[in-house]
């Protein structure tokens, strides 16, 4: 049975796709909000004296998962290979794995990866795979994303940006189908903290979209407001205007969203990329494509089908599974 399991395990849920070894198809398909943070949370909170190791634990976790599929499926999945990415190889996660460093090629063949065995009460043979780090910062992947995307570009030989909006927001520096840089910014995380944490909670409503015409102006106007301000500053202006009445607390929410997300991608008025690939979900797709537009930056941008973003794991996956196979072959 020619199929391979893909995990893609972040710090806030976890994914898992059985797939077709030929051509890379989903099979089936499992998803849970238990992510590395909750289950290492869980595992912490293991009564100490029953405690299992923190492999067996996480590995229990995935089974529960696979047992699953095995249920909907009406079929074992005994022996089938599972791929593992994202924050599962972390300080936090299964076991730590040594980042790859930059360069990084975009074939699949440079990441570090680990294979734990099949064990006793988890007969799964596990590829681990790590993330990418410079000397100044790291990600956990989505550098596997990214491999899963390259298909879709016409001439990788030229600089390219490619954005991964989110709690923590990589802009993705790639020239000759290899990494040469990125950056991290704290976008969503810096807004949790401003919205629910700080003095501004008081001033916004979370239920609001780009879909009411109002929190759109409003959205806007923060993008633009982020263009001359500095962040520490221009956020005050949440509180004033809802002093002031400038905007009720839905339009502030949007307000604050465009002045964060504009934060980050102010700077790119001066790139140099050629085309500026955003790959998110339906969430925050609009977001980002209005605040380009506002920022002038539209003319450079492609945009791709949520469901394709979703799936470049599993095509990464499916890269590195056909490499391994063809190498047992030779």
């Amino acid at each position: 049975m020619n199929v391979f399991l893909s995990c893609d395990w972040g710090t806030s849920t976890l994914r898992l796709n059985l797939v077709n070894g030929y051509d890379g198809s989903i099979i089936a398909h499992e998803k849970s909000d238990l992510g590395i943070a909750k289950t290492f949370a869980l595992w912490n909170a293991t009564d100490s004296a029953n405690k299992n190791s923190r492999v067996s634990f996480y590995l229990d976790v995935l089974q529960d998962h696979i047992r699953n599929m095995e249920r909907k499926l009406n079929t074992s999945l005994s022996w089938v290979k599972l791929f593992i990415s994202g924050m599962a190889s972390s300080t936090i996660g299964i076991i730590e794995l040594p980042y790859s460093e930059l360069p990084f090629a975009l074939s699949g063949a440079g990441f570090n990866m680990t294979q734990l065995p099949v064990q006793e009460d988890f007969d799964h043979e596990v590829i681990l795979i790590s993330g990418v780090k410079t000397m100044i910062d790291v990600m956990r992947g989505e550098e596997s994303q990214l491999i899963g995307c390259m298909e879709a570009i016409e001439d990788s030989s030229k600089p390219q940006l490619f954005i991964f909006p989110g709690t923590h927001s990589k802009h993705i520096y790639v020239s000759d189908n290899t990494i040469t840089s990125f950056k991290t910014y704290m976008t969503g995380d810096f807004f949790e903290l401003l919205s629910q944490k700080s003095i501004l909670h008081n001033s916004v409503e979370k239920e609001s979209t780009l879909d009411d015409p109002d929190c759109l102006t409003s959205f806007k106007q923060g993008v633009n407001d982020s263009i001359n301000s500095n962040l520490l500053n221009g956020a005050f202006r949440v509180r004033t205007n809802s002093l002031f009445d400038i905007y009720n607390k839905k339009q502030n929410f949007t307000y604050l969203s465009g002045l964060l997300i504009g934060t980050e991608l102010k700077e790119l008025i001066i790139s140099n990329a050629e085309t500026i690939h955003l790959i998110c979900g339906t969430g925050l797709e609009k977001y980002y494509r209005t605040a380009f537009e506002e920022l002038k930056l539209s003319k450079q941008i492609k945009t791709y089908l949520p469901q394709w973003v979703d799936e470049a794991v599993i095509r990464a996956h499916h890269t590195i599974y056909s490499q391994i196979n063809n190498s047992y072959e030779k």
